[in-house]
């Protein structure tokens, strides 16, 4: 279907809705476009931030649509005149690119009841950040009976043949190498250390995982001991009753803010905004904190507890403390070598 044809029936169809109904606006006769993240943050918008939504703004009408960022942005930019997708999730390389590309509107902040709440880094006028994700070394307590402490501890001979890692196409997997570069002397410009490192590796992995989720079932299937992995989506793993923990190694934690975004031209702008408030309200936060989601919250007036707290850190202070904040505009600049560089040279 043409995007005219597209943007006709959509148009017909709301016209449809008005007269039916009214009441209601042209934004709220289509349907809002939420594009999340695949797995486990699906399912926690799915159960705690739609219906909370959904409650504050008369049950109105909204769609998930899972999906990675690269395809969001490519969605997006395919029809930006009539955008398929109203909202957009994104970790900060990608969130970067959209900017860039003019794919997104600022978020109005003065129609925000909660943007004020929020911690420093997570106030974006292109998109505030909900939430954080923490990376650090994930690993089976069944087979591995001193738990790791240090990135270096995944290059040990007996775990020959036990380790997973994903790919580069991951905010996991290019952050993990930045780390790794930084353990072994270089930074966010020179990853060259890293790429050695991960060819030293070569004994240890077991599987390069297409993206976390993919390495979470390799855990499952018991495939895989150790490797870098995120803590949410291991809090996951564990509330299945898989054997799996989650230590920040001595390095420090890698941390990412996951923002989110309104789509230029979309037609629920209203309602998109309405949405990331929702997403940034203490009320949600509190919830997705708890297990089995155990999402960092950015909202100041949510107090971490449980797990959080005991393994990551005990409040906002003592994140900005403990965890390892990364430049990624300059990772940016030459991630698209880097993804090259390591389909190309790290085959097992």
């Amino acid at each position: 279907m043409t995007p005219d044809r597209r943007h006709f029936l959509t148009s017909a169809l709301a016209l449809g809705a008005l007269h039916a109904f009214p009441g209601i606006s042209v934004a709220q006769a289509h349907r809002l476009v939420f594009a999340t993240f695949t797995g486990s943050w699906e399912e926690a918008h799915r159960d705690v931030l739609v219906p909370a939504f959904r409650k504050a703004n008369n049950d109105a009408e909204i769609t998930l649509d899972p999906m990675l960022s690269v395809d969001q942005i490519a969605k997006v930019k395919a029809s930006l005149a009539n955008p398929p997708i109203d909202v957009m999730l994104h970790d900060p390389g990608p969130a970067l690119q959209a900017i860039d590309q003019g794919l997104i509107e600022n978020f109005p902040i003065a129609q925000s009841a909660h943007y004020k709440d929020l911690i420093a880094d997570a106030q974006l006028e292109t998109g505030p950040a909900p939430f954080f994700q923490v990376v650090g070394i994930t690993y089976n307590p069944e087979k591995i009976k001193t738990p790791p402490t240090s990135w270096a501890d995944i290059w040990k001979p007996e775990f020959k043949g036990r380790v997973g890692i994903t790919n580069l196409n991951s905010t996991l997997g290019t952050g993990w190498l930045v780390e790794i570069a930084r353990m072994r002397g270089g930074d966010e410009n020179n990853v060259d250390a890293a790429f050695k490192a991960i060819e030293e590796l070569k004994p240890n992995l077991a599987a390069v995982a297409a993206n976390p989720g993919a390495l979470a079932t390799l855990y499952q299937q018991g495939q895989i001991d150790i490797g870098p992995g995120n803590f949410n989506a291991i809090q996951i793993l564990k509330a299945r009753g898989v054997p799996v923990e989650f230590v920040a190694p001595k390095e420090g934690a890698i941390a990412f803010q996951t923002s989110i975004h309104i789509v230029k031209n979309s037609p629920n702008k209203e309602l998109a905004a309405k949405l990331i408030d929702a997403a940034l309200s203490p009320e949600v936060q509190a919830k997705l904190m708890e297990s089995p989601y155990l999402i960092v919250p950015t909202n100041t007036k949510v107090k971490m507890s449980g797990e959080i707290a005991k393994v990551l850190a005990k409040d906002h202070d003592d994140m900005k403390k403990k965890f390892v904040f990364q430049n990624w505009r300059k990772i940016n600049q030459q991630r698209a070598g880097w993804i090259e560089k390591f389909n190309r040279d790290i085959k097992l």
